[in-house]
């Protein structure tokens, strides 16, 4: 994530009590969550962020 980002500040931390996800953070700010999907045996992410009105300015 950090040379997808190309920002050495992303950290990618467990959630307490999900095994399928972990949280996205930027530094001390939340980004989003980030699922684990190996359906059908295929690896793969998916990220999921919001973003709120206020962000967009």
């Amino acid at each position: 994530m950090k040379r997808l980002f190309n920002n050495a500040g992303v950290k990618v931390r467990a959630r307490p009590q999900k095994k399928d996800s972990a949280e996205l953070y930027i530094g001390d700010e939340f980004v989003g969550v980030l699922f684990r999907d190996d359906e059908d045996g295929d690896l793969s992410y998916n990220l999921q962020i919001a973003i709120l009105d206020s962000d967009l300015d």
